[in-house]
C-alpha cells in the first residue's frame, strides 16, 4: 500500500448555483450535514465557501463562523476556508474567515493572478504577503493554490523572501479558462517543479475532476472533488452531493493501492 490519500471535498464554491444543481448546500446546517456525509464517504478535509440565503457568494465572517461551528459539531474533518472568495471581492472582504474563533485549521493562499474566464482573479504579491502574514499570526496553515506554472515559481520566490515556509501543501487547480489545463503531461510537469518534501493535491474542473484525481493518486498525490468544481457523478447524471464524488475518489484511491486518510492521518501528512 502507498501512503494514505487525502480527499478534500469542495462542497459549495462561489460559482455553482442551485439553478445548475438542486443539491448545492447553502445554509450552515446544510453545509454541516454535507460535510458529515463527505467525512463518512472518505473526505478528511472540507474546502469551505459560504453563501447568503439567496445563494450569492460572500466572505462574511459571521456566516463562516456558523458554517464552521456546524461542521465541527458534526464531524472531525479539517476545515479549510477559502480566501479567494469570488472574483471582484476586496482583500479585506476575502480575508474575513481568518478572523473566526477558533480559527479554521487551514486556509487557501492563492499564489498569483490570472485570467479567470472573462474576468481577472487578482492576487498581486503585496496581497499574498499580507494574507500569509495574517495566517501566520493566527497559526492557520496554508495550502498554496496554483492555477498555472508561474504560480509555483511565485511560491518559490515567496519562500526565498521568508513570506512562506517550504515544504508545504500545494493545490493544483487545473482547467480554469486562462490557467493551466487539466492534462496528464501538465500535471507531471507541475509535480516536477515541487520543492522537495511538499505534498500536492489536484482539483480538476468539470469532466476532468475524476480523471485528474485518479492520475494524482497514482502519482502519489491527493485529490479534491465536489460540487464547487464539478456537479456530475457521470455523464449527464447529477451528483446528489459532494459525498457521491468523494465516494468515487475513495474507490480510485483503493484501486491505486492506497488507503483513504483519516483526518488524524491527514493532519500528520499536512503537518498541521
Amino acid at each position: 500500500m502507498g501512503s494514505p490519500a487525502i480527499i478534500t471535498a469542495a462542497i459549495c464554491g462561489a460559482e455553482t448555483t442551485r439553478e445548475l444543481t438542486p443539491y448545492l448546500p447553502i445554509t450552515a446546517d446544510e453545509l454541516g450535514d454535507e460535510a458529515a456525509r463527505c467525512r463518512e464517504a472518505g473526505a478528511s478535509v472540507i474546502h469551505l465557501h459560504v453563501r447568503r440565503d439567496d445563494g450569492t457568494p460572500t466572505q462574511d465572517k459571521a456566516l463562516f463562523q456558523k458554517a464552521i461551528d456546524a461542521i465541527r459539531k458534526r464531524c472531525d474533518v479539517i476545515v479549510q476556508t477559502s480566501t479567494g472568495g469570488a472574483v471582484g471581492m476586496s482583500a479585506d472582504e476575502r480575508a474575513q474567515p481568518l478572523e473566526c474563533t477558533p480559527p479554521p485549521d487551514m486556509a487557501t493562499l492563492n499564489a498569483g493572478s490570472l485570467n479567470f474566464g472573462d474576468d481577472v482573479f487578482l492576487n498581486p504579491f503585496p496581497l499574498v504577503r499580507e494574507f500569509a502574514r495574517r495566517m501566520h499570526a493566527k497559526k492557520i496553515a496554508y495550502e498554496l493554490e496554483c492555477y498555472d506554472v508561474g504560480h509555483v515559481e511565485a511560491c518559490l520566490r515567496l519562500a526565498q523572501e521568508g513570506v512562506i515556509k517550504l515544504p508545504a501543501p500545494f493545490d493544483f487547480v487545473m482547467g480554469v479558462p486562462g490557467g493551466i489545463q487539466a492534462t496528464a503531461d501538465n500535471l507531471q510537469f507541475l509535480v516536477g517543479k515541487l520543492p522537495r518534501g511538499s505534498t500536492f493535491n489536484v482539483a480538476g474542473l468539470g469532466r476532468q475532476q475524476l480523471p485528474m484525481a485518479e492520475l494524482s493518486l497514482k502519482l502519489g498525490g491527493h485529490a479534491r472533488c465536489g460540487l464547487e468544481d464539478n456537479i456530475y457523478v457521470s455523464k449527464g447524471v447529477l451528483a446528489r452531493g459532494s459525498f457521491e464524488l468523494v465516494a468515487r475518489v475513495a474507490e480510485l484511491a483503493k484501486a491505486a493501492g492506497r488507503e483513504v486518510a483519516t483526518p488524524a492521518q491527514a493532519r500528520e501528512i499536512l503537518r498541521l
